[in-house]
Order: C-alpha cells, then structure tokens, then sequence
C-alpha cells in the first residue's frame, strides 16, 4: 500500500464547541503550505512527530505534545519521521478564548502563547476528551470538558499579547494594503501598483507587510481567498463557483491551495460545515 493511502482527515463542527472547528488526521506526505489563522491552532500530537515552522523557528511535536498556534502567526506543517503524524485539533475563534480570558479575569487583550510546543499531561487528556466527546456527539461532556480544556490552557501557558506592531506610518500603509487586497480578490494589484496606492514605495511596503503578517502580499492574498472560500462553502455555494468567485484558476486550483491550508479539500469541508456532527472525510 502506498503511504499515501494511509493518510486520512476528518473534520467537522458541533454546536456545544461554539466557534471552533475540529480536525482528527493523519498525514504522511501532506506538507500545509505557509499559512495563517483568523483563530487559534490548539492540537495534541497522537502518534508520530510534526514538524513545523513558526515564524520562522523550526519546531517538532511527538505523540504526548500539545501545539499551540497563535491567530494569524505564519507556520507550516509537514512530517517530522518517515511515518508522518496523527492529531486532534481545535480551531477557535479570537473571541472565543477572549471570552473565556474575561471571564477568568484575565488582563485586557488577546490571549497570545509564547510557547509554540508545550507537555502538559492533565491539558493533553482534556484535550482528548473534549474532542473524543464532541466527535461521538455527547453534547454535555464536549461543552464542559472544552470550556475546562481551554481555561486551563490560558491559566497554564498564555499572556497577553505582546506589541511586534511595525512604526505608526508602517501600520497605516499595511492596514490600507490589507483593505485593497481584500476588496480585490479577483483582480489584485501588482506590487508596485499597490505601494502606489498606499502612498509607499514598494520595498518599505513588502518589508513593512511581511514583519506585520509574516507573508508576503501575494502569499497573503492566497490566504484572503481561502478564507472567502471558506465562508462561501458554508453558504452552500458550490466549489467550481466558489474557486470562480475568490479569484482561482479552477476547482482544482482551489482544492489545492484549500487542502494545503485548511488540510482537507474544499467538498468535505462543506460537507462538514453543513452538517454540524457529521463530518467531512477524506482518504487518499
């Protein structure tokens, strides 16, 4: 059998677990792309090593290991040994833990993990449990063991966020990049032709753009239409309109791209989002 074929992904969202999706794979020759998050990437390696950069730091995760993946930080992910890796993963939202940071009387701001790979037993068996609970549908032990999950987490290993914003000037030209950017998923400027429009020029801007959000505009603006992609699937659009609709080539260009950022393609994941409990699945 081709190790490929024993890669597998599910993926799926249950209501008692309010804005978080929830991922159980196993990846062999699967490498995710540069990518950033809106929310959080919390997860516990089950058998096997990950492999991934964070802003530009190489760190490994084995089986017992929980990965903490801050919102819109840069990283990667890939095999760390032959065998490749299996996880579960939970995907929430910014208010999600901010809410919960406020309710434990957390300091002001959005909760941020210095530690990208931490071991921490009793989180890693809370974490087992609340995705084990949320997966077979025990909508009361998913809503209690997550809640207690990430309370824990933030108590244990987050702070606030520290300030790595670039200059005030710096800040006003990426925030309008952004805005452009985001408004012209289908026709995106060149580079230059974007400096121009933000009043910068084009390597103070690039410079200035990558220390803001770890990518560059281009490799940034894949992440943009995946996320549009993301929230058109869940609208029940069909993926050959949505590839259409966020400025891909083609279905399989944004199969591509979606698989290598969100790590299932985009067919199961609306068949997940569109069915709360029943999942998406993919086998390769």
């Amino acid at each position: 059998m081709r190790p490929e074929a024993k890669e597998q992904a599910h993926f799926w969202r249950h209501p008692a677990v309010p804005e978080t999706d929830l991922l159980r794979a196993r990846y062999v020759t699967h490498r995710f792309s540069r990518h950033v998050h809106d929310g959080y990437a919390i997860g516990l390696i089950v058998s096997g090593v990950e492999e991934f950069d964070y802003r530009g730091t190489t760190h490994r995760a084995a089986a017992g290991e929980l990965v903490l993946v801050n919102p819109e930080a840069v990283h990667t992910g890939q095999a760390g040994t032959p065998g490749g890796w299996s996880y579960r993963m939970l995907y929430p939202s910014i208010d999600a833990l901010a809410g919960i940071a406020a309710e434990l009387g957390a300091p002001f701001g959005t909760p941020h993990f210095p530690e990208q790979v931490v071991r921490d037993d009793p989180v890693a068996a809370l974490l087992a449990g609340a995705h084990r609970a949320a997966e077979r549908g025990d909508a009361l032990a998913a809503s209690t063991l997550s809640r207690t999950l990430f309370a824990r987490l933030l108590a244990r290993h987050a702070t606030p966020r520290p300030d790595t914003a670039p200059p005030r000037e710096g800040r006003r030209a990426v925030r309008e990049a952004l805005d452009l950017l985001n408004a012209s998923l289908l026709d995106p400027p060149t580079l230059e032709d974007l400096a121009d429009a933000v009043g910068a020029r084009p390597f103070p801007l690039l410079r200035a753009f990558k220390e803001a959000t770890g990518l560059p505009p281009h490799a940034y603006l894949t992440s943009l239409r995946v996320g549009r992609a993301r929230r058109l699937l869940e609208s029940g659009m069909r993926p050959a309109l949505v590839a259409a609709e966020v400025g891909f080539t083609d279905q399989a260009h944004l199969t591509r791209h979606f698989r290598r950022i969100v790590g299932v393609p985009p067919a199961a994941y609306q068949r997940a989002a569109g069915t709360y409990k029943t999942g998406g699945s993919l086998t390769t």
